[in-house]
């Protein structure tokens, strides 16, 4: 870790419409923008080893906290190093808050303004999670960039509960940067990201957004969405929702997504993604290429001597052919996993690696036009 670096500084270095092209400085590096940030949900991207993820072009990693609080456990993995040492991992880790997964794993959870109670979905064991919790545990992980705890609920919720959920948000928010300011030297080296809530509601977003910006955060992230909503409706609030957030600071769109659900994002002005999408995808036999997915279970790739992608500079795009992770993915090998994976992680970072270069050279809207257009070719 350079002690010289800063601690948080994003600069934007070129825009394109709302697009943004930027840079975040911190101790452990850099973080080019816009980013996409494999998901390493338990101390590990899933079948791809540290050194490969940052082969692939991924300038920081996402971890988990619910999945980490449960096991190993948070104090386990302070007294091991940290989560950087235990995984092997030098660069920047953004920890989730473990919100989301509260709410969508447990058995049973009861909400309170306190903070949520909840059964792990491992072994029924109660526990609590509050803005205080959360913030000790991102902490004890030595987080770079941390979330602020919040509350999510479905984008179908009458608008009363989207509004009382919202602003439950905004006071665990405040608790949030409370808890996360009393973290002594972490505090001091690490960053916090406020979470926008306000599901499909142009008002509750607004509302949102100027509490946030009251607190004061060193990034923000548009929540609540990529559940469900689909497409038009998503890219419907982001017509608006990073455009009342602070523009000097990053824009961090949660959990999406598919490939051309960034390419719109970005160019509406999002800097920030993670998704599990090239992972789990590329364990299950799906792989992305420029002209759309592929299902390399398809009997048609048995005897396809050719790569996934022709246009990928990837070690398994350069070494093995669709014939061939045919085979292993048919065949249940672990390889087939491992290279699928390594595959889709190399095509999301040259996918940000082209929207960046596209923004800075100014031409954003027919690189997303094109790839748009040869992305329905489905592979």
């Amino acid at each position: 870790m350079s002690t010289s670096a800063p601690r948080f500084q994003f600069t934007i270095q070129a825009n394109n419409g709302k697009a943004r092209l930027g840079t975040i400085a911190m101790q452990r590096g850099e973080i080019r923008t816009p980013a996409f940030m494999p998901v390493g949900t338990a101390a590990t991207v899933k079948a791809v080893k540290p050194a490969d993820v940052r082969a692939a072009g991924a300038d920081i990693i996402l971890g988990n906290t619910y999945h980490l609080m449960l096991r190993p456990g948070a104090e386990r993995v302070h007294r091991l190093g940290g989560l950087h040492k235990f995984m092997g991992w030098d660069r920047p880790i953004l920890t989730d808050s473990g919100g989301y997964q509260v709410m969508s794993l447990s058995e049973l959870t009861k909400r309170s303004e306190e903070g949520i109670v909840f059964k792990s979905h491992l072994d029924g064991t109660r526990h609590m999670l509050s803005p205080e919790r959360s913030m000790e545990i991102q902490r004890l992980l030595g987080s770079d960039i941390v979330m602020a705890f919040d509350e999510l609920v479905p984008t179908t919720s009458t608008r009363d509960v989207q509004a009382a959920a919202m602003e439950r948000s905004m006071r665990w928010a405040k608790r949030s940067r409370e808890g996360f300011d009393a973290g002594g030297e972490h505090a001091e080296r690490a960053a916090l990201f406020g979470i926008q809530q306000g599901a499909l509601d142009e008002g509750l977003r607004k509302a949102s957004a100027d509490a946030l910006k009251h607190i004061g955060f060193d990034g923000y992230a548009v929540g609540g969405l990529a559940v469900g909503e689909g497409q038009e409706a998503m890219f419907g609030v982001l017509d608006y929702a990073p455009g009342q957030l602070d523009e000097a600071k990053p824009r961090y769109l949660m959990g999406v997504g598919k490939p051309d659900d960034i390419v719109g994002a970005v160019e509406r002005g999002i800097d920030m993604f993670d998704c599990v999408l090239p992972t789990r995808s590329g364990r299950t036999g799906q792989a992305f290429t420029r002209t759309g997915p592929v299902n390399i279970r398809n009997a048609r790739h048995a005897e396809d001597q050719g790569p996934l992608d022709p246009e990928c500079a990837c070690p398994t795009c350069s070494n093995w052919s669709r014939a061939y992770l045919h085979h292993l993915v048919r065949a249940g090998e672990i390889l087939g996993a491992m290279l699928m994976t390594e595959h889709n992680l190399w095509f999301y970072q040259a996918l940000m690696a082209d929207l960046r270069s596209a923004i800075g050279e100014g031409r954003l809207k027919t690189f997303a036009d094109d790839f748009r257009a040869r992305y329905a070719a489905k592979g």
